[in-house]
């Protein structure tokens, strides 16, 4: 998993960047134990107390560090498994924290709240594209680029959005 973590880490760590993760509790069945034995910089997007079966299949905000123990694990070993999404940005993580929390809660023509996992990479590549101009800009507000899992896991897609115009770039991941 060396060449893919290798990968990864060349599409979402730049100079002068953040990179973060947004990481599904419920597609990963040790995050909160592998947060607490390696101390990334993390926030729940969730709001308040959690009840403890809410708090282990919340979306986390992870930051990622080059060569930290968390990020290698993340990007090692969570490839291919659904288990979230990847943010390059220049915001610190409670203001992305602030910005991700909106998109948390969609609702129906008829008004009904539905929760939206856009933090599943399955969900990010298909919503995306069918994104108008104006929902883009909203959507990435001050995120550079989204690095999603490509439907086959040996391609990595890469996201980026000028002026409401969205770009998708195909990338292998060896």
């Amino acid at each position: 998993m060396k060449n893919v973590a290798d990968s990864l880490t060349n599409a979402i760590f730049r100079d002068g960047m953040s990179a973060y993760a947004i990481l599904d509790g419920a597609s990963i069945s040790n995050l909160l134990p592998q947060i607490d034995k390696l101390h990334p910089a993390f926030i729940c997007l969730y709001r308040g107390e959690l009840k403890p079966d809410m708090k282990i299949v919340a979306p986390y905000l992870v930051k990622l560090e080059r060569d930290s123990e968390f990020s290698d694990w993340v990007l090692g070993t969570g490839w291919g498994k659904h288990w979230g999404v990847f943010v390059v940005t220049p915001a610190d993580l409670t203001a992305m924290r602030q910005h991700f929390r909106k998109f948390l809660t969609v609702h129906t023509e008829a008004g009904k709240p539905l929760i939206f996992r856009y933090y599943d990479p399955r969900v990010m590549r298909t919503f995306l594209p069918t994104c108008q101009p104006g929902e883009l800009a909203q959507f990435f507000g001050e995120v550079q680029s989204f690095v999603v899992e490509g439907e086959d896991p040996t391609k990595l897609l890469h996201f980026t959005q000028k002026s409401g115009t969205l770009t998708k770039s195909e990338l292998p991941v060896t």
